[in-house]
């Protein structure tokens, strides 16, 4: 009896809870591991929700993470980009040995030690926000005046781009990542991005400064090169933090049980963070790979060309790797899990993330000990028109 694979007509994104993955994607891996994926566009390609073939996919040089194999599993405005090229310096879209190069210059600036020097600083910005909230009182948004702020701040002055420019910077993000965003509007948006980058590395590269972008104006790479990576780093470093750390605290807000287990004992909050990386995974569309020859995965054929995504929500709540994996458990060892990606391209900066996500949890909840959502869940709008999931504001109130 020949097996029939299961096939799905564009990623499926209805969710019956804003903290679990559609129940569809449970129900594909139930069935198998890898499923048969029909993009918007007609293409006929895979979509893999098992833990073990999901690390598989990503640790395989088989499969290439170009731009030219990105599509988009969701109907959205914004014209395809697969057929786009590379730009330089877009480290994120290439494969070895050209990213190989780029990764090991930015291994140099986001090492763990330098990550630990930069703690101070995260917990000054953190506690200006809480000072900001507390002044003006509740309630609060806290995605905007809270969450945002932290990484935004922190990663541009880490590229050194000066503050009065800042708030510019969020604008532009936003706009690449929401998915109802026209051609016109997301163009406009990268030809700022890259046009700014562009001016600041001529600046850095006469006037350096103890920032990223002044250290690697000494390495090998051309300015273009060089603003390629400022504008990866730049959006990369804003957006997934940012939805992380609010859709964080609105899930320990709605798990109470989990929350004051946590109160009650704060040196479990590094294991917790992990926890929650895995349990609300933000990056919810991706990530994209294309098969560079045929490959055999799951006793399914892959032919050379076709696309192959990752959903990282779903093998992060497999029950072959985690056990209950739909119960957040903040005691869990909650080791292995793909909230970071896996590979080599497992995000550079996720020791920055996770010193965001530990300081600004434990500043916020050991100065605002009754926050509390201001709404009820319904009301409540999550970004499902987004490429990032999260809340889109996330109203919170608390005593005195």
């Amino acid at each position: 009896m020949v097996e029939i694979t299961p096939e799905t007509h564009g990623l499926p994104m209805a969710r019956s809870c804003p903290f679990h993955p559609p129940d569809e994607l449970g129900r594909l891996r139930d069935r198998a591991p890898l499923s048969r994926l029909v993009f918007p566009d007609g293409h006929r390609g895979w979509l893999v929700t098992g833990h073990a073939l999901a690390r598989a996919v990503l640790a395989d040089n088989r499969f290439s993470n170009r731009n030219e194999y990105r599509r988009w599993p969701v109907d959205r405005a914004r014209v395809t980009t697969r057929h786009m090229p590379t730009l330089p310096g877009m480290f994120s879209r290439l494969d070895p040995p050209e990213y190989t190069r780029y990764r090991r210059l930015l291994a140099g600036q986001f090492t763990v030690r330098r990550m630990a020097l930069l703690e101070p600083r995260i917990a000054e910005i953190t506690n200006s926000c809480l000072d900001a909230m507390i002044r003006t009182g509740p309630p609060a948004d806290l995605l905007r005046d809270f969450a945002l702020p932290i990484p935004a701040q922190m990663i541009c002055e880490l590229l050194g781009v000066p503050v009065q420019d800042r708030e510019a910077f969020l604008q532009r993000t936003h706009v690449l990542v929401d998915m109802k965003t026209s051609t016109v509007d997301s163009a406009r948006a990268w030809a700022y991005l890259y046009d700014y980058i562009g001016k600041l590395i001529v600046h850095k590269r006469a006037h350096p400064s103890d920032d990223l972008l002044s250290g690697l104006t000494e390495s090998d790479l051309t300015d273009e090169e060089l603003t390629g990576v400022g504008v990866t780093l730049l959006v990369a470093g804003m957006e997934s933090t940012a939805n992380m750390i609010a859709l964080g605290v609105y899930a320990l807000l709605e798990n109470p049980e989990q929350l004051t287990l946590l109160l009650n004992d704060m040196s479990g909050l590094e294991n917790a963070i992990e926890e929650l990386v895995r349990h609300q995974t933000v990056f919810h569309m991706g990530p994209f790979r294309g098969a560079l020859e045929d490959v055999e995965l799951e006793g399914r054929h892959i032919k050379r060309g076709e696309v192959v995504l990752v959903s990282l929500p779903a093998a992060n709540r497999d029950p072959q790797r985690f056990e209950d994996p739909d119960r957040m458990d903040l005691r869990r060892t909650t080791t292995g899990h793909l909230g970071f990606g896996h590979g080599v391209h497992q995000c550079p900066g996720q020791h920055l993330a996770r010193a965001e996500l530990r300081i600004s949890y434990a500043a916020l909840f050991r100065r605002l000990p009754t926050l509390r959502t201001a709404v009820p869940q319904e009301e409540i709008a999550m970004r499902d028109d987004m490429g990032v999931w999260g809340v889109k504001s996330l109203p919170v109130a608390w005593d005195g």
